[in-house]
């Protein structure tokens, strides 16, 4: 007799009185909130504003639930559309059903307008979320586990995922299966680490980070596609998914190579985000005054330059005629000086 030592909830939503609380938008929800938390850390840690984020965030998160929902009722239309089935059942996303590759193609267009409203360059930004993303995915996986889909193989093993469900043309699914969605749930949490360590590393920037991200995901998104047996179209063999990563794949390698050669290295600090200039101009002089100090402590603000006081100027490796106010100057060394205190 197999044992599972991964059982499935019996259900994947309570009700508050009249309102029902769905576990599987609940994981998307934190996973939303995860990613900008990181992504605020990174993104101030490049010289970013605060909110900046969370901002575009705003534009980036609905466009990607659209396009995911989009990717998969394209993808699986046979499960909304033709004889015997409810069209208006490709809405009800609370049942799952988010492609990834849709979610962030459009999520991407999201974010560019966020990006243009804020007068920040996409790449700089992608490269700042792209662990966040990845940790987002591995907690929207286990809105899986809650509706008991997105299953693998029948497995021996001792972590096999137990399922006892049954389908909406009546059929009983019950049997033990290889937990796919924990599987990318724990890849995506490595993506994650691999992610924040390359860019410590290398100092990834211009969108390589998140080229790295897409790379790293889609290896793992191939093997755990081959384990999967919901339905799903096949080419030559491979499910759609299967040639979806492979193509991604390709792009993404192919982006970090040429771009890594075009623009090494990463984007000046000091110029990634107005909103942070507005965010130093408010704080007092004391305030820039230390902040440089750390800077120059940090090795990124060099000796010679010299914040001077309230209502002074300052001197940052100009020629004696040219002058600067405090506190841009202060400004310019405080971000630049961030980058190498954060650890992330």
């Amino acid at each position: 007799m197999d044992i599972a030592y991964i059982p499935s909830p019996s259900r994947g939503v309570l009700y508050l009185g009249p309102i029902p609380l769905r576990a599987y938008a609940f994981c998307i929800i934190l996973g939303v909130v995860v990613a900008v938390w990181l992504g605020s850390k990174r993104w101030v840690a490049r010289g970013g504003a605060k909110h900046t984020v969370g901002d575009i965030a705003v534009w980036a998160v609905p466009f990607g639930l659209v396009g995911g929902r989009l990717y998969h009722v394209i993808t699986d239309h046979q499960l909304y559309f033709g004889e015997g089935k409810n069209p208006w059942n490709a809405f009800k996303i609370w049942e799952g059903g988010l492609g990834i590759w849709g979610a962030i193609a459009l999520g991407a267009v999201g974010a560019w307008i966020g990006a243009r409203r804020r007068g920040v360059p996409l790449p700089a930004y992608a490269d700042a979320i792209a662990p966040g993303i990845a940790l987002a995915q591995a907690c929207g996986r286990w809105g899986n586990w809650f509706n008991q889909e997105l299953y693998g193989r029948p497995t021996t093993l001792p972590w096999g995922l137990e399922i006892d469900k049954t389908l909406p043309n009546g059929e009983v699914v019950k049997g033990v299966y290889h937990p796919t969605f924990l599987y990318e749930s724990l890849w995506c949490v490595g993506v994650a680490l691999l992610v924040i360590w390359a860019d410590r590393r290398f100092k990834l920037g211009h969108g390589r980070a998140f080229a790295l991200y897409v790379a790293a995901y889609t290896v793992g998104r191939f093997w755990i596609e081959w384990l999967r047996i919901d339905e799903a179209h096949h080419y030559l063999g491979l499910r759609l998914n299967d040639w979806t990563s492979i193509l991604v794949f390709l792009g993404a390698v192919a982006y970090l190579v040429i771009v890594g050669k075009k623009r090494p290295g990463r984007e000046d600090p000091a110029s990634i985000d107005p909103a942070a200039h507005e965010e130093a101009a408010a704080e007092g002089p004391a305030e820039q005054a230390t902040a440089a100090e750390k800077a120059t402590a940090a090795g990124k603000a060099t000796p010679s330059e010299k914040v001077a006081g309230a209502g002074e100027t300052a001197e940052l490796s100009q020629p004696a005629d040219e002058k600067v106010d405090a506190p841009a100057a202060a400004a310019t060394a405080e971000k630049a000086g961030k980058d190498a205190k954060n650890p992330i």
